[in-house]
């Protein structure tokens, strides 16, 4: 739905309602003036933020179960509110052969960084429940991407799938080579997925010399220091292309 234009909005409420948490922002023009993080978000919490800012203009993106009271409260609460589906009018151009099977976390994150870093060609690796790694090229076109588990799906997956193999949890300390088995599940997955990003960035970066990598996500604070491409770390990626989207519907 695109929202007609008019100059008195004043503020943007963003929602991203993913697998593990609830992200909500409101947006004064590209500053973030109030941001929170639910577990579950409520109709209550929509109100309370409503009770703090005026606001007229809303989206909301679910990768999650659809929650229909909170779908109602917005569509009868806001005067222009955006459902980002595959059919939402966005400011770059999307090449995925399946938009109605895109996760539109993902598409958020590459407007964003397409907005952030104008004609350059992008790497955006989301470190979430999933690892997605999603690339648009210098002239704002999307081409697509890889899904991959996330830490917590890799260490669950080495303890419920054999038989004496501890659950393990991720830790910013891990070496090269473990010399315990709980050192050595914690060395494996978390060298695993350094060894995957950068195994990312060299290979494209083969193609697009110029290339410019964005790390987003809960659990991208693990690598950022032991990353050794330079790295533009930015935790509200999504929350920022959602509003830049908002933005382009009511301008346009």
């Amino acid at each position: 739905m695109a929202c007609a234009a008019k100059n008195n909005l004043h503020f943007n409420l963003c929602i991203d309602n993913g697998n593990s948490c609830a992200k909500v922002a409101v947006f004064q023009s590209d500053t973030i003036v109030f941001q929170q993080e639910y577990d579950a978000l409520s109709v209550n919490n929509i109100r309370d933020i409503l009770s703090q800012y005026t606001i007229k203009t809303c989206i909301y993106c679910n990768v999650g179960i659809v929650e229909v009271d909170l779908e109602f409260f917005l569509k009868t609460t806001f005067q222009c509110v955006i459902f980002l589906d595959e059919h939402t009018p966005i400011p770059i151009t999307n090449n995925y052969l399946e938009p109605q099977r895109l996760g539109k976390d993902r598409l958020a994150a590459v407007v964003a960084a397409s907005y952030l870093k104008k004609q350059t060609d992008i790497l955006v690796i989301d470190a979430g429940t999933a690892i997605t790694y999603d690339f648009i090229d210098a002239h704002a076109h999307y081409h697509g991407g890889n899904i991959a588990p996330g830490l917590a799906l890799r260490f669950k997956s080495l303890h419920n799938y054999t038989q004496h193999l501890p659950l393990v949890h991720a830790s910013e300390s891990f070496d090269l080579l473990g010399n315990t088995t709980q050192q050595a599940i914690l060395s494996g997955v978390m060298q695993g997925v350094l060894f995957e990003i950068e195994g990312y960035i060299v290979n494209l970066k083969i193609k697009y010399p110029q290339l410019s990598v964005f790390l987003t996500g809960g659990n991208a604070f693990y690598f950022l220091s032991r990353l050794k491409s330079p790295i533009f770390a930015q935790k509200n990626l999504v929350l920022i292309g959602l509003n830049r989207i908002l933005q382009f519907n009511v301008k346009n």
